[in-house]
């Protein structure tokens, strides 16, 4: 469809069920959930293991055919666990996998289909292992691309990107850009100049949720009931 024909109560009511089932389902099985969060299709949303922690502020979206997991596999006592920091973005199609740990900074935005694992799940030649394993760290305010892999006992420093595609073998310092397979640093950024984080979205709930609230309203203005239910089973070349 080229718009959404939906009317703003069923908006409303769609919204209201995303919210109930994340609090109901989704929040028991995080070890920590902040404060904020906000989960699109939460019932695409796959969580195995423990701990798995995000930080206030975390937005997850995810997709009947691009599902969002985190699965914590401790391969020792004590090992293995997910923890993202505040206001975090995970699109859809993300994994998380742990067998180590993983630790993700403040700001961070994961694209479609990123996968973060810190093992190898099997052995090179004993297939029956679950191979090596190495925790990974990522900085604050790092930008992982479209389907980029990051790989075992790597560090992202803060502020950089990895492009989509990208494959992590090896760490990757502060403030530049990396991309390729295996990923290399293919330019740095200026330090110098002013970054623009997610938490700046934040700083007044009530009024970001307010101006969603009117763009909604404004968007869906006209849109009936019946309408909507012309444009589910007789589209046309117009909707």
């Amino acid at each position: 469809m080229r718009k959404d024909h939906r009317p703003y109560f069923l908006r409303k009511a769609g919204l209201r069920l995303e919210k109930f089932y994340a609090r109901r389902f989704l929040r028991p099985q995080f070890d920590h959930l902040g404060r904020g969060y906000a989960f699109m299709r939460p019932w695409y949303v796959e969580l195995f293991g423990a701990p798995i922690v995000l930080g206030d502020f975390a937005t997850v979206i995810a997709t009947a055919d691009r599902r969002v997991r985190f699965s914590v596999w401790p391969t020792a006592p004590g090992a293995g666990r997910i923890a993202m920091g505040r206001c975090g973005l995970i699109c859809p199609g993300v994994r998380i996998s742990s067998a180590a740990g993983i630790v993700i900074g403040d700001n961070c935005m994961l694209a479609s289909n990123v996968y973060i694992t810190d093992s190898d799940w099997h052995g090179i030649y004993d297939r029956l292992s679950t191979g090596r394993s190495a925790p990974i760290r990522i900085e604050e305010n790092v930008w992982i691309g479209d389907s980029a892999i990051v790989c075992k006992g790597v560090t992202i420093g803060r502020n950089s990107i990895v492009g989509a595609g990208a494959v992590v073998t090896q760490s990757i310092p502060e403030n530049c850009v990396a991309a390729g397979n295996p990923a290399r640093v293919v330019r740095p950024l200026d330090p110098s100049l002013p970054m623009t984080r997610r938490e700046s979205f934040f700083t007044d709930p009530e009024r970001l949720a307010a101006d969603f609230d009117l763009m909604d309203r404004v968007r869906l203005e006209g849109n009936s009931l019946a309408h909507w239910l012309r444009t589910l089973f007789c589209p046309s070349r117009h909707d």
